[in-house]
């Protein structure tokens, strides 16, 4: 990225695109509006266990995001607690599903798997990184909050959240090029 790309604030509306979707490149820093929605390691295997039972999801993964997230309760008078994002990897288990059944963005931190990078590439899928520590920043910027599946599940229920300007950096864009690779191809040996 060089100087003049970040003058311009890009703002994304979810859901996405597999257009919109191949016009971010690793490194790119955006913001999300629309909607997204929570899940982690819990929701993760249970989707997937639906998908193999063949039924219906809580919500149509075509061109969704999901954030890894489980946020903390909300004060009184917010939509939301504090919303940081958890591991990436702790989902590449069942990532590659959820992706060949329509996901098309996933937000989180940390590295994926070569098959999380293969699915994403196969189904033009792109992986953002939140700001890990931020997650009161992150919590300013959703707008709503309502759970809508696996309300048993606490703070890894899925929940729909509408959001304003969620920041996040493409991390793995759809043709696989990887910051984090990159990253450490540069400074690894600094």
């Amino acid at each position: 990225m060089n100087l003049s790309d970040m003058t311009e604030k890009r703002i994304l509306q979810a859901p996405f695109t597999d257009e919109t979707i191949r016009t971010l490149k690793a490194g790119d820093m955006v913001y999300i509006s629309g909607t997204v929605y929570t899940a982690r390691d819990a929701a993760h295997k249970r989707l997937a266990e639906m998908l193999e039972r063949g039924e219906a999801m809580p919500f149509d993964f075509s061109g969704q995001a999901v954030y890894y997230a489980g946020p903390a309760p909300a004060k009184p008078g917010k939509p939301i607690g504090s919303v940081g994002p958890t591991t990436g990897g702790r989902m590449d288990a069942y990532s590659p599903t959820l992706i060949a059944n329509g996901l098309k963005v996933m937000i989180g931190k940390g590295t994926r798997s070569a098959e999380v990078i293969d699915a994403m590439k196969t189904h033009t899928g792109v992986y953002f990184a939140a700001i890990g520590g931020a997650a009161a920043l992150m919590a300013k910027c959703v707008k709503s909050a309502e759970i809508i599946a696996f309300d048993e599940l606490g703070t890894e229920a899925v929940r729909k959240l509408e959001v304003k300007e969620l920041p996040v950096v493409v991390a793995i864009d759809c043709r696989g090029n990887d910051m984090y690779k990159l990253a450490r191809e540069i400074y690894g040996n600094k």
